[in-house]
């Protein structure tokens, strides 16, 4: 394998976290390392509710906290959501200060909007559905401001080199249909912040290359993953055939949205207490629910907002144009889809790894502040905190700032590449073992499929990047043998007294894997 060395921080990803921690870096260099052009294929351009925080003088950290463990069904550490929703507030005005056009009100304050499992209206957005892109737009523009920073478009991550129990850097190759054979680009220091896992799936929310590649490459290092079985499904994806599915964001819900299915019946009122404000696992189950029984379940704008939906959510009209669906003049049909992983690296209150010099901000770790059921915009509140405390703890363990030059790619013959008919082989398997209802049986032959399709392709560090977080999250499905949160196990239905954490490597996942009686025919 062809080597490059470097003095740089490297930044594996090009989304919310990524960006924000090269900025809070500098002046140290710093090389990101994306697999689009930056800014484009990043799971937080497509956020469309916005960044959680207690901005209104009634509202408090206290209670933003206390949501966000209700939310966790018990497993949120109550240290990190204290910590967290403490320093919102001071993100909301960094941004700010950096370019993000939040909505105000006339006398300055910001516009919030109340989401699903918020006691309080907190989420603070851009042009009702906008908050993900604008907030990308305008970190972009000051990274491609920033001396300090150097970006490698068109290249992924595919390994970490781990060396005398280190990681001394980062395997890469071309991000193109072609491929590339690998590179090692030798480094003092790697972020990861490379996004979740929800394209494992076959429906799903996320952009088509986030499919838990880099929670896998950190997996097959031998990084300590938690809570890998929490997937958390979107109620309302658009129902539209589109692969990812448009999503029709939780704000609309927060405007008064009713779900409804093709007879005009309202369900959830039936199903919980706040309705369509109820916990993202509950009405998802019941969207999923309706959808089994051949209901067609669908979100109603028309009565809430009327025309002001093609003004106020841009992004949902947008989507709805291109599939033929005037949401002024009827419901929006919704499924369920994978939308964000709860689980991912391990990581402490710095965001240091299980391996040294390994960090991981963003949906990539898992730092105890989702628990089982992550609180509507809490994603994006997160990436924001911990790139901030990844690029701390990162300065303070290298030391003064040295320069370093830019590196230059050398020229790299073709490599493997994931065959796209295991890639949906694989997003089958997940959705019918791994979904929004699981059961032993299901986990089971989803963990024996996994194994076929790694066995038919061994030789693509991608595919097999893909595979080690799908077995990890079956894997750890399969361990827990309750219903919790975003989990729910059908012949587990109940929920056990103690909420624990789950912690798992890749090594006692392929275990469990190996150990599993074959079929029989």
């Amino acid at each position: 394998m062809r080597e490059v060395s470097t003095g740089r921080v490297v930044i594996v990803g090009a989304g919310l976290g990524a960006l924000y921690a090269a900025l809070k870096l500098a002046p140290r260099p710093v090389l990101m390392i994306s697999p689009e052009v930056l800014g484009q294929g990043a799971s937080s351009a497509w956020a469309q509710g916005g960044v959680a925080a207690a901005m209104d003088p009634a509202d408090s950290t206290e209670a933003h906290a206390r949501d966000t463990l209700r939310a966790g069904a018990g497993t949120v550490d109550p240290a990190i959501a204290a910590l967290v929703t403490e320093e919102a507030r001071a993100h909301i005005l960094d941004l700010t200060r950096l370019g993000t056009p939040f909505d105000r009100k006339p006398d300055g304050g910001y516009v919030l909007s109340r989401e699903a499992a918020h006691s309080f209206a907190r989420v603070v957005r851009v042009r009702g559905d906008q908050a993900g892109a604008e907030i990308m737009r305008a970190l972009v523009a000051c990274l491609r401001e920033a001396p300090s920073v150097q970006v490698l478009e068109g290249v992924m991550a595919t390994g970490l080199r781990v060396e005398d129990g280190r990681v001394a850097g980062v395997e890469v190759a071309l991000s193109g249909p072609q491929g590339s054979a690998p590179l090692l680009i030798r480094a003092p220091a790697v972020l990861l912040a490379g996004g979740g896992s929800g394209g494992l799936y076959a429906l799903t929310t996320n952009p088509p290359r986030i499919r838990g590649q880099v929670i896998g490459m950190a997996a097959r290092a031998g990084a300590e993953i938690a809570d890998a079985e929490f997937v958390q499904f979107h109620p309302t994806a658009i129902d539209c055939g589109e692969d990812p599915a448009p999503l029709a964001t939780e704000a609309l819900r927060g405007e008064g949205a009713h779900l409804v299915n093709r007879l005009g019946e309202r369900f959830m009122p039936a199903v919980h207490p706040d309705a369509e404000l109820a916990p993202r696992d509950v009405v998802a189950r019941a969207i999923y629910a309706q959808s089994q029984a051949g209901l067609r379940p669908m979100l109603d704008t028309r009565a809430c907002l009327g025309d002001r939906i093609l003004t106020e959510f841009p992004a949902v009209a947008g989507a709805c144009a291109r599939a033929g669906i005037d949401p002024t003049r009827e419901p929006i049909p919704v499924a369920a889809a994978a939308h964000y992983h709860m689980g991912g690296v391990a990581v402490d209150s710095d965001g240091r790894a299980s391996l040294d010099r390994l960090w991981v901000c963003g949906e990539a770790s898992s730092t105890g502040l989702h628990g089982a059921n992550r609180l509507a915009s809490n994603g994006l509140l997160e990436a924001l905190v911990y790139a901030r405390r990844c690029a701390l703890s990162i300065a303070a363990r290298l030391g003064p700032v040295q320069d370093a030059p830019e590196i230059v790619l050398p020229d790299l013959p073709p490599g493997p590449v994931p065959d796209p008919a295991l890639v949906a082989r694989l997003r089958r398997a997940m959705t019918e073992g791994a979904g929004v209802l699981r059961d032993a049986g299901g986990l089971t032959r989803c963990l024996r499929e996994i194994a076929a399709i790694e066995a038919a392709q061994p030789d693509c560090p991608a595919l097999l990047n893909m595979t080690a977080t799908a077995t990890l999250i079956a894997a750890a499905a399969l361990m827990r043998q309750e219903s919790r949160g975003a989990h729910c196990r059908t012949d587990f239905p109940q929920t056990l007294p103690e909420g624990r954490r789950s912690r798992l490597t890749l090594s006692q996942a392929l275990a469990l894997r190996a150990s599993l009686e074959p079929e029989t025919t």
